[in-house]
């Protein structure tokens, strides 16, 4: 870990020396702060202490949790960005399963063969479109939530209001957009990963207060329970480490499968004869397969919420909150669900991001084969069966990450002694880690293109 934070740091500092990639990175840093002015900026007619009340009492199993994370509290403040980069990862992510499904919407005639160039400014012109239809509906939802809780001003509740308000969220949502694709255009790294990246160290600070305060406390009521707690806090700290550190090491973790390309004669040159390897990822769905799942687990208990609020009747529908929310008597349910859809969703989005059937006719029309196995189907088949193998490995890790947080608590609280919470969930660090690593690697191939002296020299 600590040869890859100093390889991260040198990689950062090499960037900072080449005027253009510096120019990037200041830009990148502009984009960001204007995005955390308007993550903190009010909007008319909302009562922002209301609304943390309110997300307190919909509990920590609630989609809003969720939500909250993503947004850097924003959705909890209803603040101008509240709704985060939530609609444009949707509208993304629509735009991708349209692409699947009907491979003509964004390729015409060609599908799937169309010019890579024409296709991508046709899905980034519907997602854009998408993001603000999906927008203008959250926003209507966020208002109405808003307004059945009494989080508004006698003012927020009239139609003039109600225009201001939506069109407050509208408005961020698309400036968040226009932010992420400034980052794409003219700084360094996703610009809606940066943004998530942003969000979520900006609860850096709020971690760092409670283990001062859980420390303070201890040692308020006796040196026993001071020591008590600091060894805690350094165990919660070395937790976290090392996460970091399996993380990291899965994250860059892929099979690489042997390719060799066969001899062709063009004119006076010869070409192929070479031996290559197709990378496959363990990791290669990313966090989304988290974010879906915690989504649909979270789903029931947010929705009960809304009809019942903070007290549910007891029965039933109490029961029903009980198995959906990780901080209850019966977190095993929620646990169980959770792994369950996130080995699902682990297979389901790479299998809409991944099609070995293409990969094995790119390799067939470039003259490459893997040994021992024959081109066309064969190839396809052999891809696939070791894509399912590397996708469970995959999935399992996600799946440790995020309940690995609930064990840890569960298996505290049998001693009866408060455990201080691990720095981030295992979302948030998965976000941390990809994206900075995503970043570093996009730095180092600028570098190397600019560093490159050409082969005359």
């Amino acid at each position: 870990m600590i040869q890859t934070l100093k390889s991260a740091f040198q990689t950062f500092g090499n960037a900072w020396k080449v005027p253009e990639l510096r120019t990037k990175l200041l830009f990148v840093f502009l984009i960001l702060v204007l995005y955390r002015i308007g993550a903190v900026m009010p909007v008319p007619f909302v009562n922002s202490a209301m609304m943390n009340v309110y997300l307190e009492t919909m509990g920590s199993g609630s989609i809003f949790t969720y939500l909250n994370i993503l947004s850097g509290s924003a959705f909890g403040n209803a603040t101008l960005f509240a709704l985060s980069v939530s609609p444009y990862i949707t509208a993304s992510i629509v735009v991708q399963l349209l692409d699947v499904a009907f491979p003509r919407w964004f390729g015409g005639r060609e599908g799937r063969n169309a010019e890579p160039e024409s296709k991508r400014k046709k899905m980034t012109f519907w997602t854009r479109i998408f993001t603000v239809i999906l927008a203008v509906l959250t926003s209507f939802g966020y208002y109405m939530i808003m307004k059945n809780n009494g989080i508004l001003t006698s003012d927020g509740e009239t139609p003039l209001g109600a225009c201001v308000i939506i069109v407050c969220y509208c408005t961020g949502a698309a400036l968040i957009m226009w932010l992420a694709e400034k980052i794409e255009e003219r700084g360094i790294g996703n610009g809606i990963s940066m943004i998530l990246l942003a969000n979520i160290l900006s609860s850096v600070g709020g971690i760092v207060s409670n283990f001062i305060y859980m420390i303070q406390s201890g040692f308020a009521s006796g040196v026993w329970n001071g020591v008590l707690n600091i060894g805690l806090a350094i165990l919660s700290v070395a937790i976290t480490l090392a996460i970091i550190m399996l993380m990291i090491y899965v994250t860059g973790s892929e099979r690489r499968i042997p390719v060799k390309y066969a001899k062709r004669v063009v004119g006076r040159k010869m070409y192929g004869g070479q031996t290559s390897h197709l990378p496959l990822k363990v990791n290669m769905s990313g966090v989304m397969p988290v974010i879906f799942a915690s989504s649909i687990v979270a789903l029931p208990s947010t929705v009960l919420g809304f009809i019942y609020g903070a007290t549910v009747p007891e029965g039933f529908w109490d029961v029903v909150v009980r198995m959906f929310n990780p901080n209850s008597d019966l977190w095993y349910v929620y646990t169980i669900l959770l792994f369950v859809l996130i080995v699902v969703f682990s297979y389901f989005y790479t299998t809409i991001s991944f099609d070995p059937d293409e990969v094995a006719n790119n390799l067939q029309r470039q003259g490459g084969q893997i040994p021992g196995i024959r081109q066309g189907s064969p190839t396809a088949d052999y891809i696939r069966r070791i894509l399912r193998k590397i996708t469970l490995m995959g999935a399992l890790f996600l799946s440790f990450i995020s309940i690995f947080p609930i064990l840890v608590s569960w298996i505290i609280s049998l001693f009866g002694i408060t455990f201080a919470s691990i720095a981030f969930g295992g979302t948030s660090l998965l976000i941390v880690v990809g994206v900075i690593q995503e970043t570093a690697r996009e730095i180092e191939a600028q570098l190397t293109m600019r560093n490159y002296k050409g082969f005359l020299k």
